[in-house]
Parts: C-alpha cells; structure tokens; sequence
C-alpha cells in the first residue's frame, strides 16, 4: 500500500505497516462511500466478527496517526510560533510606518517656512570646499620641482614626466591661472621640462649603445647562422598604420585588444584622457582626492599591488595603461626600457629634437665604440702574448675553411734529414707573407676583430630598431608629434619649424645606413683601400637608396635618413630655444661632424691589405643575415637590396680583390714553373724513398709551389663560398699552364727516344696495360688496378709476347736510348711529383664536393659539382702524365738491357779455358742498373722501383734464350760463360729492395738450365724433353739442336725425334 510507505513508523512497529497493508484500498479511496460497508455488515452473518475487524483496524489507524503526531509535533509547534513572530514584526512595521509618515509631513512643513536662508548656507559651503581644495593644490604644486628633481636623480623619469604634465595640467585650472604665486612655479616646471628631456634623451643614448643600466648582455655573431635575435621591441599602439618588425608583430599578436589607442600614449599627445577625467571626476577634484593622488603621490592598495610587479624604474609612477601595457609584456627588459623612454619623449613633446640629436650623434658614437672595441683588443693581446705561445694563435680556427680536409697551408719550419726546408723555399713562392695567408695571425686577428666589432654594431641596431620604430609608429597616429596638447596653448613648445620631419630626420633606415657606413670605413681601413673607390661605390648606393626610399609619402629634405647610405653628411637641425643651452652642454662636446681620422686597427692586425678581405667575408656575411633578419617590414627591401655593407664587400672582392689576386698568383705560378731549379731533382744525401713530404719527399719544386699555391686559393676559396667557381677556376688556370710547363719537361727528355715512340704504339700500350706490372702504376684514390689480374700462364704469355715485341727491334742503337741519367731521373722524380700533385688536388675536388658551403634550392650547388669534375680531370691528366713517365723508364731499361745482350750475337763461345769473370757488356749492364737504381731510389717508391727495373729479368731470360739462335757453335767454356753471366746478373737485380729474388732466380735459372742441356749427349736431351716438355718451347727445344757443341753427335732424325715427343 503505496499511500502509508513514507510514514514515520519507528523500526519496534513495524508491523503496524503491515496491518495497515491490510486495510482495503476503498477506505483511501478519494471520494470515500460508506453505505456499501454498512450493507455488507447489515447483510453479513457475523455481524460481530465484522464490527470487531473494522475496529481492530481502526485501533491500528489510530495509533499510526498518534506516531506521525508525534514525530511532527515540535515542528508544527515552531512553525506555528514563527508565524505568530512574522504577524506581530508586520504589525510592528505598520505602526511605525505611519508615524515616520506623520513625522515627515510636520518636518516639511517646518523646512517649508525657511527654504532661502537653508540654500544659501549649503552654497557657502560648497564655496568653501571649493577654496581649500585650491590651498592644498597650491601647496602641492609648490612642491612639485623638488619633487621632480628628486625624480630625476633616482632616474625614475616616467615618474617625473608624468608628475611633470600632470602639474601643468593643474596650473591651467580654472582658478589656478591668475594666482600669481604659482608664476614661479611655472617657470621653474617650464626649465625642468628642458632638463627632464635632457636626461632622459641622455640614458635612451647611453641604453642605445648598451651603455646603460639596464642595457641587454652581449651576444655573440658566431652563433648559428639560424639563430635569429630574441630580441622584441612593442609597438605602443594596436592601430599602428605603418608596418610592424617581426618583434613588434610577435608582441602586437599577444596583446592585440587589450588596449585602446590611448592607452598606450598615456594621454600625452590629444589630452582626451585627462579631459575626461576632470569632467567624470568633477567632484572629487573639487573635494581634493584626486589632486592628492596626482600630486602628492598617494597610491591605493590596488595601485601599490600593480607597480610591485613594474620594472623598478616605474616604481613610483602613477599606475595609467602604459605601465599596465609594460607588466603584461613580454619583452626583455632592456627593450621595455627603451619603451618607457620613448614614452617619456613623446609625453614631453620633444619627439623631433630627439630624433635630431640622435642622428647627429650616431656616427661620432658608433666610431667610438668601434675604437674602443679596437683598443680592447690590443689591450687582451697585450696581456695575453706573455701567456700564449707564438704558434698557438694560429691555425684555422678562425676561418670556415673545409673541416678537416685541406691541409695545412703553411708546412711545418722544420729541416729535412738533407738539411733543406720546404717552409723556407715556399714562403717566397706565395704572394702574401704566412701571417696573411688562409689560417695566418692577420687573417684571425682580422676575423676575431670584425666578429667583435659588427656584434657590438648588431647590437646597436637592435636597439635602434626598437626606438626607430616606436617613434616612427608615433608620428603614424598624431600629426603633431612635437607639441604636447596637455601643455598651455600659448606656449610655444615646437622646436622644429618644419612639421614634415616630425622625428628629427631619424628613422631605422637612417640608423642602419650610417652604422653600415662606419663599418664600411673600418673595413677600407683594414683592407688599405683607396677612398676614391669607397667613395665611388658609395656615391652609387646613395644615389640608388636616394631613388628607393620605403616610404608612403615623398617628403621634403632627408627626413627618412636612406639618402645618407655611407657616406654622407650629418643632418644638421634646429634646437628648440627652451633647455638649448643644457643640450649645448651635454651633447655638443665634440662636434658631431668632426670625425677622428682612422680607427687604429694597425695596433692589433699583424698586417692590413687586401688579403683580409677573405677573413672578413664571412663576418659581414653573417652581419647582413641578422640584420635582414632583424629590419621591419618597412625596410625589408633594404636586406634584399645590393646596396648594403653585404653588396659592397661583394663587389669590393669581385672588382678589386679577385682581379688582383689573379693578376698576384699567376705571377708567382709563372715564376714557379719558369725557374731553373723548378724542374731539377734536388740533391739528396737520404738513399730512400719516403712518401712524407714532411719526411723528405723529393717533390721538384716547381710542383711542390704548385700545390702549395693551389691549397692556398682553394684555401681563399674556401673563406669566401660565394666566389669559389672563380678561384677554382684560377686554379684550373694554374693547372693547365702547370701541366703544360711538365709536359715541355716531359718531351725534353724523351723527344726522338724510342722508348718513348713505343709507348704511344697501340700494340705495346695494350700488352703494357695488361701486364701484371702494371698494378705498380699510380691509380686513382682507394682505386686498385684490377685489370692484371691474369693467372701465371698468361702472365708469362703476355710478358713473352712483349719481349718478342722489343727483341724483334734489334739491332738497338745507342742514340735511340736515353743515356743521359740525369734525364731518367728527371723522368722518375716528374713521376713521383705529378703523382703527388694528382692525389692532393683530387682530395681537394673530394672536399669541395663534401663542404657544405652553399645551397640551392635545396640541392647541392651545380657548380660546385662541375668544379670537382674539372679538378679530377686535372688530376687524371697529371697521373697519366705521371704514368707514361714510369713506362718510359720500363721499357727504356728493357730497352737497355737488349742494347747490351746484343752483344753475345758478335761473341764466340769457344773458349778454351774457364773464364773467371761474367762479360764485359754484363757487367756494363749490371753496372748501369745499379747506379740507375741508386739515383732514382730517393725519388720512387718500392712498388714504382719494381715497376721500372722489374721488366729487365724477363726480357734478360728471353734475349738469352734466343741469342742461342744466333750461335753457330758453343763449347763447355761457353756454357760456363753464359752462366756465369746469367748468375752476375740475377745478383744484381735480386740486389734490388723491391724486386722479388725469387721471381729472378727462377728466371734465370730457367736460363742456365736452357744452356747446360748443351751438354748433354741427345739421348739424355730426348729423355729430359720427354720429363719437361712444357718447360721450354718446340722452337728453344729445336733450337739446342741446331747449335753445335764440340764432341757432341746428333742424330740426323734427332729433330724428327723431339717433334715427335713434343707432338705427343
């Protein structure tokens, strides 16, 4: 029975719920009918039994009900007792009501009979507020200047400024005008405005040049070239016209909305902000609260909460929109100075004189600070040169050259074991001294010098970008920009008489031209230029920026400050009459146009000249991508533009010092290659060949300057990215004429000589190609010559091939041969030289393709590419040249040793008795090849050494073996003979380091077993052929039939007999 589930039955009666659950659901009916109850007990036959349910249930109902009185007793009792305390308040109320009704009505009919005399005390009243809120104004302007002053000195110049207008403003009250003990008060303020301008335009010059207080920490130009300056600069205004830096939109994009325009002038320039304010405010300016709060500086709680979080030179201003625009941002701190100091000029109206006297001082200043950056230097070097070795500022630290794979430009000053240095006879060669050249002292010192000066010059500029752009931003939004509207309107406060150069001629164009001028003259200065070419160049970019000012408007005069691109002549302007002679005295100590004449680089540059210009590419490089990266969008042309330090250094480099460093290189190449000890083997007392050229490698010299000059260009080349395919051209240029000079060398020495007429045959030049030899020759770098890789059998094919070659041009004349030995080892150190050249300038082609100097679109710079494959084309010309050298030294000692072996055609040998010592044109050759050995070993290798004398051995064997031939006859004697000469010869070859003695004694062994098969009868020749038929041929088998040998028989079928068993 859903109706009783919520009743408030306590848990000992529970079973009153389900008596009550018994209970039919027509007594809770809604519309309850008894006479059906009555007539079923009247008609039922128990009729007690029912009336004692109905009752029991009853009983049951009543005590649930006692329950539920129970538990809502007290609480209808409260209720009712509220109820009872609600009706006696209202009934309360009601009486009192109508007796304050009564009340009123007697008061107003009392106030009724004297209403004129009333009004006319609260008029005197008011009067009276009216007047002591006057006293204590007057009490608290008089107390303003010191004030101010006070202001000043703890260099809180926002607080002053606004104090400052502030109190002007209250002096042009109504009231305030015609009191003539405030007249002293306004001079006094009007002398303050002049000074207050003074010192705040006096720390802006000092934080400018981050000189001050609160000026940035420096940083560093060698930091990545990715890296852009961190540095951002706010515009005061969200409705900027003009466009915003990339700092100021960073800065504009967090806040943009925050704050209406006025809120970022402070209410300086339109005086809509103070207006307003006296108007809403009318009242509490009457009773004295708001002139306390502007004028005696009571600040409210709130107040007090905001400025602990201001940067401490706005700890005593008075909280307005600025200050509340400078706690939400976000900016360096030295940037919201630059901003709160800007603010405070542009509240003072001086916007113009501002401008103009920054502009005068921007170049003495930044002269300035680029000699004391000089002076700086020579003082560290000072110091410092007791402390550092003299070799440990060297090296190439200091210039990006290729890391790791140039060589060292200046070879060590050290002797070789034969007493001569390379780093003396080659330091005459270059055209600049060792501290001028790549990685030299000059070229560091240079490097480190200008890093030094254009980070303090970038620096600067960022500072000038700031301020250029808050002032430029201002004259974007009021047309007068110089005369304050919150100041007297009969105060003539506008100190320039033309409104069009509203900011004085200064702008961040302006700013930027001249601190690229100044840098411009220091560089001419280091580089000993002339300064008719500078000022040529600069006449041109003047004149092109003159065509090209960013501007929307063209103005009259050079107010935008582009026109004075380098050099140029400082603006003069005009000094407002007012605070002329505290400006005088703080800012005309040194004319503004008078210049110091140099900047003292000499003191800390071992050397200046025209060679520094490749130290100082990189510097300015990186100066002009952080000063693009740091232009407004106003100005961003002038980083695309070619009229910036960039172009001019380009262009110096292009016009000046690339022509003469042509004209200076090719100079000393010619001198190089033209010199008679150019091309001449140097003595040596070294017996050994070593392939450091540190150690004594035998380089000619005219090749070793050759190197060394074409490591010194790529070295320049390196310096400056931009102009490496015109050195690398130079030095292709170098190359040819180089190569020229060896080749004329070359021919000299082997012109008409038939070694070398039988190298260019085809026949000859292909056996020589496959000869298993040829693996000696000079190969490309980590390349390996696997083309004579043949087996032992066609080895031996191949070198017969080519003996029968050389055999077949017999007789040999003297005059074909190269019998000069200073010609041979011309040829072999030439070899050795144009070997080395080769391998150095294909490294250097390797590592102009890995150096990753520049990119175009995304890819490797085409030119670059076609550079390496010049170069390496250089390098193949210079080792085939190299090559054909060693093959003419192989066959012309192959050559040689058949001049000599002819000799046993003229010869008997029928000796009767045993000769004791080998021929006489053995030991001519033997003789000869050892003295050839000899000379040549200190200038090739083992490899080449074995190459050269390594074909004598197997053109020896085979001129032996067919010198059978021409023998008509031989004895034992004979045999004997050739023997011993066989064995002379094969000592004086395996005397050779880097000939194999195994490889000559089986040779020749080959050889005297050939000659002592003479002396056997045929039986035992015919048995020995059958055992090793493949040792000799059917036509040297055929031939030791032939010959006749005293007392030995030959059958008439013995020929017959040896084909047959070789046919088998």
């Amino acid at each position: 029975m859903g109706l009783f589930d919520e009743l408030p039955v306590p848990p000992e009666k529970e079973f009153l719920r389900e008596e009550l659950s018994r209970v039919d659901e027509l007594w809770t009916a809604a519309r309850f009918d008894s006479l059906p109850h009555v007539v079923h007990i009247l008609t039922s036959k128990d009729r007690e039994s029912e009336v004692q349910y109905l009752k029991e249930q009853s009983d049951v109902i009543e005590e649930v009900v006692d329950e539920v009185v129970h538990s809502y007793h007290s609480g209808f009792n409260k209720a009712i007792q509220n109820y009872s305390q609600i009706l006696r308040l209202f009934s309360e109320s009601t009486e009192s009501i109508a007796v304050l009704k009564h009340d009123l009505v007697e008061a107003k009919k009392r106030l009724s009979a004297r209403n004129k005399q009333l009004h006319q005390l609260w008029y005197r009243s008011v009067t009276l507020r009216h007047i002591i809120s006057l006293l204590d104004q007057i009490e608290g302007i008089a107390k303003v200047p010191a004030r101010i002053e006070k202001l000043i000195a703890e260099k809180q110049f926002y607080a002053a400024v606004q104090l400052h207008l502030q109190s002007m403003l209250m002096l042009e009250r109504e009231g305030l005008q015609t009191v003539g003990a405030l007249q002293d008060v306004r001079s006094e303020l009007t002398k303050l405005r002049g000074v207050l301008f003074y010192k705040v335009l006096e720390d802006l010059h000092a934080h400018l040049y981050n000189n001050g207080e609160y000026s940035s920490p420096g940083s560093t130009l060698l930091d990545n070239d990715d890296e852009v300056p961190t540095t951002t600069a706010a515009a005061l205004t969200t409705q900027n016209s003009q466009p915003l830096s990339r700092r100021t939109r960073l800065l504009k994009g967090d806040n943009d909305g925050s704050y209406k325009s006025r809120s970022m002038d402070g209410g300086s320039f339109d005086g809509h902000e103070e207006e307003g304010s006296l108007e809403t405010n009318e009242e509490a300016t009457l009773d004295g609260h708001m002139s306390t709060l502007k004028i005696n500086g009571d600040i409210t709680k709130d107040a007090k909460t905001a400025l602990s979080q201001m940067p401490i030179w706005l700890s005593n201003s008075t909280p307005d929109e600025f200050l509340e625009f400078i706690r939400k941002s976000d900016a360096p701190l030295h940037v919201k100075y630059l901003q709160t100091m800007v603010e405070c000029l542009c509240k003072l109206g001086k916007v113009a004189a501002a401008g103009a006297i920054i502009s005068q001082r921007l170049r003495p200043t930044t002269h300035e600070i680029i000699t004391s950056k000089i002076k700086a230097h020579a003082e560290h070097q000072s110091l410092s040169r007791s402390s550092i070795g003299q070799g440990s500022r060297t090296g190439m630290g200091g210039l990006h050259f290729i890391k790791g794979q140039l060589e060292v430009y200046q070879l060590p000053k050290q002797k070789h074991q034969n007493g001569i240095s390379i780093a003396g006879t080659l330091v005459t060669v270059s055209p600049v001294s060792p501290v001028m050249s790549p990685g030299g002292k000059a070229q560091v010192a240079a490097k480190e010098l200008l890093d030094s000066i254009l980070d303090a010059v970038v620096r600067t500029f960022e500072n000038h970008v700031v301020v250029g752009e808050l002032l430029e931003s201002k004259v974007s939004q009021h047309a007068d920009m110089n005369t304050p509207k919150s100041m007297p309107a009969d105060v003539n406060w506008n100190i320039d008489p033309e409104a069009s150069q509203a900011t004085g001629g200064y702008s961040v164009g302006f700013s930027l031209s001249v601190l690229q001028s100044e840098c411009q003259q220091l560089i001419c200065e280091i580089l000993r230029a002339t300064p008719e070419a500078a000022s040529a160049d600069a006449a041109v970019q003047t004149a092109r920026l003159a065509s090209k000012v960013p501007s929307k408007e063209k103005r009259d005069g050079s107010d935008d400050g582009l026109t004075f691109a380098f050099r140029f002549t400082d603006a003069t302007v005009s000094v407002p009459n007012q605070g002329v002679d505290l400006i005088r005295q703080g800012w005309s100590r040194r004319g503004p146009n008078v210049l110091p004449e140099g900047y003292g680089s000499a003191a800390v540059l071992p050397e200046q000249g025209i060679y520094l210009a490749a130290s100082l590419y990189r510097p300015v490089l990186q100066f002009a991508d952080k000063i693009a990266s740091m232009l407004p969008a106003k100005y961003s042309q002038l980083g695309r533009r070619n009229d910036g330090l960039l172009a001019f250094v380009e262009n110096f480099v292009k016009d000046h010092f690339l022509p003469t460093m042509f004209v200076d290189y090719r100079k000393c190449v010619q001198q190089a290659i033209s010199s008679p000890a150019a091309f001449r083997p140097r003595a040596h007392l070294i017996t050994t060949y070593t392939p450091s050229i540190e150690k004594g490698r035998p380089v000619l010299q005219g090749l070793l300057a050759i190197d060394f000059l074409t490591k010194e260009v790529l070295g320049w080349a390196q310096a400056m990215p931009k102009f490496a395919s015109d050195l690398v051209k130079y030095v292709q240029t170098f190359l040819e004429r180089t190569y020229e000079r060896c080749r004329t060398s070359y021919m000299e020495a082997v012109l008409e000589k038939q070694s070398y007429m039988l190298i260019g045959r085809h026949d000859v030049e292909k056996l020589m190609r496959i000869d298993p030899s040829s693996s000696y020759l000079p190969n490309p770098l980590s390349q390996f010559n696997t083309e004579s890789n043949l087996p032992d059998a066609e080895t031996i094919e191949v070198e017969s091939e080519l003996s029968d070659l050389l055999l077949n041009l017999r007789p040999i004349k003297q005059e074909n041969l190269i019998h000069d030995d200073n010609k041979l080892i011309l040829l072999a150190s030439l070899s050795d030289s144009l070997e080395y050249v080769a391998d150095s300038i294909e490294r250097l082609g390797q590592a102009t393709i890995r150096a990753p100097n520049q990119v175009v679109n995304g890819k490797g710079n085409p030119a670059q590419t076609d550079n390496s494959k010049n170069l390496a084309s250089f390098a193949h010309e210079y080792r085939k040249l190299a090559i054909d050298c060693l093959k003419v030294l192989r066959i012309e000692m192959q050559m040689e040793t058949i001049f000599h072996l002819q000799g046993m055609t003229n010869r008997e040998y029928l000796d009767d008795q045993d000769a004791e010592e080998p021929d006489d044109f053995i030991i001519s050759l033997i003789a000869q090849i050892t003295q050839r050995d000899e000379k040549m070993a200190p200038f090739v290798s083992n490899a080449k050494r074995n190459y050269i004398f390594g074909g004598i051995c197997s053109i020896a064997a085979n001129a032996f073996l067919k010198a059978l031939t021409d023998m008509k006859s031989i004895n034992l004697f004979g045999v004997q003979q050739i023997c011993r000469d066989s064995i002379a010869l094969e000592q004086a070859l395996s005397a050779i380091p880097s000939i194999s003695s195994e490889v000559v004694q089986q040779r020749l062994d080959r050889v005297r077993t050939y000659y002592e098969l003479l002396n056997m009868p045929v039986e035992a020749l015919l048995a020995f052929i059958k055992e090793h038929r493949d040792l000799f041929t059917a036509v040297e088998y055929g031939n030791l039939l032939k010959v006749q040998v005293p007392g030995r028989e030959i059958q008439p079928d013995a020929q017959y007999r040896v084909s047959e068993i070789l046919s088998l």
